[in-house]
């Protein structure tokens, strides 16, 4: 089997146009002899003795946060928290936050700008998110409030801090949990001033600060004015940075430890007042507060997010996973030694065959339970718990790598094109061709589907022929590009490498490190 990690396959050719933007979920540590030399002595003798001494201060801080809270009710902590509780509590906890900074090493917070007031910004956003230590922002801000996941709560020490903070809780499991959050951001975002700023990581997500994710809408929403904060680490070595994939936390932690000095800079931007549409449109808020930042920052603004739990970046007017789940399962295939040309497949064309986890393991000749539930998970499921055998058999297809990409991409079309009501022939409408480009790419359903609105527009009909879907995925020149990058690789792939995955922006691949985020 062919499919394999793309880290090994062929860079794609220079694109025309506008230099491409560096990738953001990747981060790269290099370090040069010398450099190793004076990490290893510091981390054996700076780092052990400041990390100790900051989870100490971090667990002096407990006492503190609970005295805040405690006795008070639910519906008392619905109010900001006021008196003697505010003064003791707020400063002991403020202090010692420094403090624990100043062990980890940041011995320097230099600050730029004014903060405006809650009543000019009840909302603060902070850019670019890049690691764990960006908390260290909240000093210089006089602790404002936070949205937190609610996961967090259950985490020692940590979910004491965030009740002393009464952060707003989102809860990734609980569809109604965005309804209340965005309910509350509104609540205190309109209160006059009654509650402290509450202040955003609108890219919800760390990056390596080369370029700014796609700002979330969240922090928008109210329609208030809101205060763009920006983070800087001028270091001569960037060991800060948390990245999807690079160095770990444990790493991170330790270089940054052992570094004799580490500086942030907080710079505060004047005050950003929405226009009417940008009141009403939050994405519009969003994105254009996103360009205000990436030009003080010096960097680009893009339109790469998470989806899920997977990175998505775009290239040109598609969004794609940075790994796609299609290889993941080649993983587990070659794992178990089944080559997918082997497996049975009987999938009509045009014609939906809905199959149990049972007949998908007798159809792939899959035998481990566990091997069977992981591989049926990455297709998606109805809600019986059923996939479309045409989504099995156009991924065996794709990683058993027999085909051409002219055979694959009309097998696709074959699969999952349906009859005209009103003409003779077949078009590929705009389910089909989301699902086509979630199987082979990664692509978020909801980017596919208004990718082929765009590519309908030309034409009276709503779908696609044969001829239009091979133009696109054969001969566009960035989009065919990518087709042949992710289906094809140029030579045997070495799973075992941690430098094996690339990352493509707008039509440039870089070779990343391997990491869990």
């Amino acid at each position: 089997m062919s499919q394999g990690s793309p880290g090994d396959w062929a860079p794609l050719d220079p694109t025309p146009g506008p230099p491409a933007p560096p990738n953001p979920f990747v981060h790269e540590l290099h370090l040069s002899r010398l450099q190793r030399v004076k990490f290893c002595l510091l981390g054996a003798l700076l780092a052990p003795i400041r990390v100790l001494l900051a989870f100490i201060v971090l667990f002096l801080l407990w006492p503190f946060a609970w005295l805040q809270v405690a006795g008070l009710t639910e519906e008392q902590l619905q109010e900001p928290i006021t008196g003697w509780r505010k003064t003791v509590c707020h400063n002991g906890v403020l202090g010692l936050s420094r403090l624990l900074f100043f062990l980890l090493g940041f011995l320097r917070i230099r600050v730029r700008g004014q903060r405006a007031t809650r009543l000019q910004a009840p909302v603060l956003v902070a850019a670019p998110h890049s690691t764990f230590f960006d908390p260290i922002v909240l000093l210089p801000c006089d602790l404002p409030k936070v949205v937190s996941r609610a996961e967090n709560l259950s985490v020692p020490v940590i979910g004491a801090l965030l009740r002393f903070n009464q952060a707003i809780l989102v809860s990734r499991h609980d569809p109604a949990s965005r309804r209340r959050v965005v309910e509350e951001v509104r609540r205190r975002a309109t209160s006059g001033g009654k509650w402290p700023q509450v202040l955003f990581f609108p890219e919800g997500t760390c990056s390596n600060k080369k370029a700014l994710l796609k700002f979330k809408p969240g922090a928008f929403i109210a329609g208030v004015p809101v205060q763009p904060v920006l983070i800087r680490y001028p270091n001569s070595l960037d060991t800060t940075s948390w990245a999807w994939r690079g160095p770990g936390v444990l790493k991170v932690l330790w270089l940054t430890a052992s570094q004799p000095c580490s500086i942030v800079d907080v710079e505060f931007l004047p005050v950003y007042r929405p226009s009417p549409e940008e009141s009403r449109d939050p994405t519009l808020y969003a994105n254009n507060v996103q360009r205000v930042m990436a030009q003080a920052l010096g960097i680009p603004a893009t339109e790469c997010e998470f989806v899920g739990s997977l990175p998505v970046i775009v290239v040109g007017r598609l969004k794609v996973a940075l790994e796609p789940q299609l290889w993941e399962l080649g993983k587990v295939l070659r794992k178990a030694g089944l080559s997918p040309g082997c497996a049975d497949t009987g999938a009509e064309p045009g014609r939906s065959r809905m199959i149990s986890q049972e007949e998908f393991a007798r159809q792939l000749q899959l035998s481990d339970p566990q091997m069977v539930a992981g591989a049926f998970s990455y297709f998606q499921q109805d809600a019986s718990g059923l996939v479309d055998f045409r989504d099995v058999t156009l991924a065996l297809a794709a990683l058993d790598g027999s085909r051409s990409l002219e055979e694959l991409t009309c097998l696709a079309f074959e699969l999952f094109a349906e009859e005209q009501a009103e003409a003779p022939g077949r078009l590929l409408y705009k389910d089909g061709f989301s699902t086509i480009l979630h199987l082979l790419l990664g692509s978020p359903r909801p980017a596919a589907v208004a990718l082929h609105a765009e590519l309908c527009q030309a034409g009276p009909r709503q779908g696609l022929s044969l001829c239009q879907f091979q133009e696109f995925s054969l001969h566009h020149p960035l989009h065919g590009k990518l087709f042949s990058t992710y289906l094809r690789p140029s030579q045997t792939p070495d799973a075992s490498s941690p430098g094996s995955t690339p990352a493509l922006a707008n039509g440039t691949v870089q070779t990343p490190k391997q990491k869990g985020d």
